[in-house]
């Protein structure tokens, strides 16, 4: 590896060209399954309802947790705010861990998947954004 590489370089190992894409692509993913989630909290109440039940929560919470869905997932996107976005998916997505393990569903496939998202964001964000590899140097 190069000595004169800077922090805000990507690694040789990796072409900067494919880490861009592949970060939009794997943010591209959370935004998508964010967008349909919040969605579907706010379109298909009911349906969401039980599952909130089953959780914890109380059936009219689905029209209070579709539009903060919707808004972290449209802060992930926008590149000026795509760090509050991913600090606000990844508290949002460790709450939901949180309910999980709660009620005893611990390796559920909402879990899974809600951990999966949350690796994803931060994964994507670190590929597409230079700043992100300065303060987090995973390769050396």
């Amino acid at each position: 590896m190069s000595e004169t590489m800077n922090q805000h370089q990507v690694p040789e190992i990796m072409n900067p060209h494919r880490a861009l894409w592949a970060g939009r692509i794997l943010s591209a993913i959370v935004v998508i399954a964010l967008a349909a989630d919040g969605t579907i909290q706010l379109l298909a109440p009911a349906q969401i309802a039980s599952m909130l039940q089953e959780a914890g929560f109380t059936m009219d919470l689905t029209h209070v947790v579709g539009p903060i869905i919707l808004a972290c997932a449209i802060l992930y996107a926008i590149p000026a705010t795509a760090v509050l976005g991913a600090i606000l998916v990844t508290g949002f997505l460790g709450g939901a861990i949180c309910a999980h393990v709660r009620i005893g569903a611990l390796g559920s496939p909402p879990e899974i998947i809600s951990l999966l998202l949350g690796a994803m964001a931060w994964g994507g964000l670190y590929l597409r954004d230079p700043r992100i590899r300065a303060i987090l140097p995973l390769i050396h």
